[in-house]
């Protein structure tokens, strides 16, 4: 591919490995019979909803704005599209417009369910209303991103679980995966029926949340259609499955390029990118981003540590080696870079925000977005 008419920094999302993606989750739709949502958390370039939409049944959003961006760009490519919204807690001045423009409204705690749940249904009176769970297991890699870790602050758990409430529920949510394979499903779904199950009776379905990894390699996707096809013959319910990365997992890549290279015990080259904004996850996870061409310190014969362009002294991508030596202009390419990144990007330091991009199936790039000065200035006052 030719960047050279592209200034860096900028996401470039590859169509034809989108819908690689796509084609796979909707393999297990057919199989499975389950219905698979865009987690808008991890992916949410609506650019593409006219490709995502003609494969997944909806969007998951997490709060008032995602359910918006699902209802204006997601149900203009599929007016029969799903938007399921949920948040930790609902505010009094968006619960309404949430109502409006949802499908299903997944509520975080019995107290929550017990003050909204006449409203939406005298705003939306065909809303269908769920409870998330903490099934209190997981094996989440990280803390961070653990929602079933002690004292968590997310779903309701066996003891605080009240089944009076099971007459306002037409569903239950758990999420305890992050980017796992089946058999951490198998665990948790397994104390999730033993738990739960005595409930079920009058439900209409059950959500089994995101963090599934379905489209990386190795996933045992058969074995997690036999798990799904079991579940719902068992107890007649419909069974969704709301995954984020494994929509755009290894779908793209973050393009840099170096400003500068100096030696301070090692060779030191700065990037016009940054880990803690636009790539926030490598330092949270933490995790090291592959670059193309590259391989680890020492392996091949120059190394450099790669920088951010901010002052955090934190804002490092790693330690990298390439064959050649690096210099001022070349082109850095972070892979895997599509979920989990945009969504989260920050303006620290007024830096710029990296562009979006697509390379369309036909081979030509086609920049969709471009951010300047105004973007970081609207944010502030």
């Amino acid at each position: 591919m030719d960047f050279n008419n592209i200034t860096t920094p900028f996401y470039i999302c590859e169509e034809a490995l989108l819908e690689n993606n796509l084609k796979l989750l909707d393999y297990v739709q057919e199989k499975s019979g389950a219905k698979i949502i865009l987690a808008l958390k991890g992916f949410a370039m609506y650019s593409t909803f006219d490709l995502v939409s003609s494969y997944l049944k909806g969007c998951t959003a997490s709060g008032l704005y995602e359910a918006r961006l699902a209802f204006d760009e997601f149900k203009k490519h599929k007016k029969e599209a799903e938007i399921h919204t949920y948040s930790p807690a609902f505010k009094p001045d968006e619960i309404q417009e949430i109502a409006k423009i949802s499908n299903h409204i997944v509520f975080n705690s019995p107290n929550q369910l017990l003050k909204y749940h006449k409203i939406v249904k005298k705003i939306n009176p065909n809303i269908e209303i769920s409870l998330r769970i903490n099934p209190e297991i997981s094996a989440s890699p990280k803390d961070i991103y653990n929602p079933c870790g002690i004292y968590s602050r997310l779903g309701t758990t066996l003891n605080n679980f009240d089944e009076e409430l099971l007459c306002h529920v037409d569903g239950l949510n758990f999420h305890a995966l992050c980017e796992q394979n089946v058999e951490v499903l198998q665990a948790v779904l397994f104390t999730f029926e033993k738990n739960f199950s005595p409930y079920f009776k009058n439900l209409k379905y059950i959500n089994f949340g995101g963090g599934h990894h379905i489209t990386k390699k190795g996933y045992d996707v058969e074995r997690l259609i036999n798990i799904i096809q079991v579940f719902r013959n068992k107890y007649n319910l419909d069974v969704y499955l709301e995954p984020g990365e494994a929509v755009a997992w290894q779908t793209g890549s973050l393009v840099s390029s170096v400003l500068d290279i100096f030696e301070n015990g090692m060779s030191i080259a700065i990037l016009d990118t940054s880990a803690e904004a636009h790539m926030p996850d490598t330092l949270a996870m933490p995790y090291r981003a592959d670059v193309k061409g590259s391989a680890k310190a020492g392996e091949k014969k120059y190394t450099y540590r790669l920088g951010g362009n901010t002052c955090l002294a934190g804002d490092i991508m790693g330690d990298y080696s390439f064959d050649e030596k690096l210099k001022v202009g070349k082109k850095i390419i972070f892979q895997d870079q599509i979920h989990y990144t945009f969504v989260k990007n920050t303006t620290f330091n007024g830096i710029k925000l990296p562009s979006l991009v697509i390379l369309k199936k036909d081979g030509s790039l086609k920049i969709v977005k471009e951010f300047g000065y105004e973007d970081y200035k609207q944010r502030l006052s």
